[in-house]
């Protein structure tokens, strides 16, 4: 099925339903949920998926698991979508965060052909085949690190959203603590508490990520580096590919 709304066919009696989706550029779907788990994979684009807890990247050919449930919306600068909704018993091993997994090939080519499958396939046969594969890829997809964790304290989520907006790879802690009034040591305390990172590896993470939208739009690593602060090139490679273990050349959208 393509480009139809999940709530036209929400009740139908199959445990996965597919839709693919073309959004034209500049397109924010506004915050909203599933009653079934969503697997959301970019074929083209990158997308940009923001929950309460904070916000994923989702680079061309990776996609997002969404738990059942979560409220979220998804900025999508361009982007052709390929969903799975999925019944949460036909997934019990499904994360309960949001999370942005690899695409293997095989399972790209799975989510391309499913989605011209009819909506009441048969419960035997070819079509329920692939969806039992669809399934079994699903469950042993390795996650990416390509989430920014935000904080619940109010002045400290001001903080992190005006670094997301213009990202320094060496912007000081101690301009952090001194807005917050506050110490080094209790600013790295409350970034451990409120999003698992250190606040170095915090601002390591959201560097990066900034980063794949350039790499996707075919931008030079060279201007990507220098706008992010970074010393040099060879210094922005080596954190990206610490970080995800793969050069910036595995995200180009030219690769």
């Amino acid at each position: 099925m393509r480009n139809v709304r999940i709530d036209e066919i929400d009740d139908f009696d199959r445990a996965v339903l597919a839709i693919g989706t073309d959004y034209p550029p500049g397109h924010l779907l506004p915050y909203h949920e599933h009653r079934r788990a969503q697997v959301l994979y970019a074929a083209t684009g990158v997308m940009e998926l923001a929950t309460a807890e904070g916000t994923w990247t989702v680079p061309p050919d990776r996609g997002v698991l969404i738990p059942a449930g979560t409220r979220h919306q998804v900025s999508m600068p361009g982007v052709s979508t390929r969903s799975l909704y999925i019944e949460p018993a036909a997934v019990p091993w499904f994360p309960t965060r949001c999370e942005v997994v690899e695409v293997s090939a095989l399972l790209r080519e799975l989510l391309l052909a499913v989605v011209d499958m009819k909506p009441r396939y048969p419960e035997h046969g070819r079509d329920a085949a692939l969806v039992g594969l669809l399934l079994h890829e699903l469950s042993d997809l390795a996650p990416l690190p390509l989430d920014i964790p935000l904080p619940a304290d109010p002045a400290l989520w001001r903080l992190c959203d005006a670094f997301l907006r213009h990202p320094d790879v060496h912007d000081p802690p101690a301009r952090w603590a001194t807005a917050l009034g506050v110490s080094e040591r209790t600013l790295g305390r409350r970034f451990r508490s409120s999003t698992g990172l250190n606040f170095a590896q915090w601002r390591q993470r959201a560097c990066i990520v900034h980063s794949m939208r350039h790499l996707a739009a075919g931008a030079p690593v060279t201007r990507i580096a220098a706008g992010l602060g970074y010393d040099s090139p060879a210094a922005f490679t080596t954190a990206f590919r610490t970080l995800l273990g793969r050069p910036p050349s595995a995200y180009r959208a030219d690769r």
